[in-house]
């Protein structure tokens, strides 16, 4: 039996290590291979995501460039500064006479006072008003609509009954919907957020009242 060198030793643990290389350089490729496979599904989810949206939004805009089903125009409404309340003929108001001041847009868990709310519609607002006993998930889409809008004003309606269980109101303009998940509710929303109705086209929606009542 031939006695093995220390070259023969050295050898072996020379090829040893590099199929030990071999093995990791193996690794590697596979987890890098992973980790692009991985990161290219993701882009492709994000940009089938964008795309979607996109196609979305200008579906929405598109039909915000025709006339709404549903929508009622209320002309002629008056727009002076009083201190005292309001007899709004129109419920929830879609102008009118207002305080000084203005509701600030945004959402609300509580109602509003009118008159405030009239003067955020004079600034170009959006005022969606919901029944109290609004499904909760549909509030939640009131609410996330309200957090990407920022001349959107979402409060419940406490001053008399609804004419529907969601009432979208711009200047001059009203929607009446029987849930917040109605499509036309965005595109109304589209139409008329700092739409050409408004009065005062770019005054704040924001630096007023957030009072509840």
């Amino acid at each position: 039996m031939a006695t093995k060198t220390p070259d023969d030793r050295q050898a072996r643990i020379a090829k040893m290590q590099a199929a030990q290389r071999s093995a990791e350089r193996r690794r590697s490729l596979l987890v890098i291979g992973a980790a692009a496979l991985v990161s290219v599904l993701l882009i492709g989810v994000v940009v089938a995501v964008i795309v979607q949206s996109q196609a979305q939004r200008s579906e929405i805009e598109r039909a915000a460039a025709e006339d709404i089903e549903g929508v009622e125009e209320y002309p002629d409404q008056t727009r002076d500064h009083v201190q005292t309340p309001v007899d709004y003929e129109v419920v929830p108001p879609v102008g009118g006479n207002h305080t000084p001041f203005w509701q600030n847009c945004g959402f609300y868990d509580a109602p509003v006072q009118t008159e405030p709310g009239v003067h955020a519609l004079e600034h170009g607002a959006v005022w969606v008003t919901y029944d109290p006993s609004l499904p909760e998930e549909q509030v939640t889409t009131l609410q996330d609509l309200a957090e990407r809008n920022p001349y959107l004003l979402v409060s419940p309606w406490q001053d008399g009954e609804l004419p529907g269980a969601v009432t979208a109101s711009a200047w001059g303009y009203q929607l009446v919907l029987d849930s917040a998940d109605d499509e036309r509710l965005e595109v109304f929303l589209a139409k008329y957020l700092q739409g050409e109705q408004t009065p005062e086209p770019g005054a704040a929606c924001s630096g007023g009242t957030d009072a509840t009542v």
